[in-house]
């Protein structure tokens, strides 16, 4: 499967589109989660938002970053984000990869990839991908030459005749973790590429797991060998 190049791709990360995501991840539901109004006086410090200090948070964020600005959360984030990239296949908006996503940020992912078409499904991500730094390819060769150039291995998790057992393996700390779409996995081009492809060993009678349980699966891998565990 193949694509032609967009002509503005893509050595530089592309910011989330605004799209139509609320600024509160709860905005319609009920109950509401979150905080309300900070009661004065407000604590002092640039990296808090005035609005949300006076309306409350109900952003999808954990407690240390209430009431911060988006700028100053993603900053933050910056300064202590994992050395290994995700990247998805995005032939045909798969609504999985809002769930990897989201995985991607709980795991603080270096950097998010998505190969193939340039929108995506956003809604599983419950907005996470605001505070991800995403880089899209149009096509699986864009993105093996950029990690050519980054010296990162790609390491496809796929269940595949000749894959190694990913419970068997430590994966590289530098490297990129390729899933494919829900359904038909990684693609050829994919497999061809990937330096190793990993399994995940299954034991029941179901051919697959959905594909965002998988991308958790291995990204937890990642954190248990690489990843600082704080208490």
């Amino acid at each position: 499967m193949t694509s032609q190049t967009a002509p503005n791709a893509t050595d530089q990360p592309v910011p989330p589109a605004d799209g139509d995501e609320p600024l509160q991840y709860d905005e319609g539901f009920q109950p509401q989660v979150g905080v309300g109004p900070h009661p004065e006086p407000w604590p002092d410090g640039e990296q808090y938002d005035p609005r949300l200090l006076a309306e409350g948070d109900r952003r999808n964020v954990v407690d240390g970053y209430r009431y911060w600005t988006h700028d100053a959360i993603v900053a933050d984030l910056d300064t202590r984000r994992h050395d290994f990239h995700v990247a998805v296949e995005n032939w045909s908006h798969d609504f999985n990869i809002g769930s990897v996503v989201r995985t991607a940020n709980a795991f603080l992912a270096k950097e998010i990839h998505i190969v193939g078409n340039r929108r995506w499904n956003r809604r599983g991500a419950m907005v996470t991908d605001r505070y991800q730094h995403i880089r899209h390819h149009p096509d699986t060769a864009d993105l093996t030459a950029w990690a050519a150039r980054e010296e990162l291995p790609i390491i496809g998790i796929d269940n595949l005749p000749g894959a190694v057992a990913l419970e068997r393996v430590e994966l590289p700390r530098r490297c990129v973790l390729l899933f494919g779409q829900e359904g038909p996995g990684l693609t050829r081009e994919a497999r061809e590429q990937a330096s190793m492809v990993c399994s995940i060993a299954q034991f029941g009678s179901t051919r697959s797991i959905n594909a965002g349980a998988a991308a958790a699966i291995a990204m937890h891998s990642w954190v248990r060998v690489h990843a600082t565990i704080t208490d």
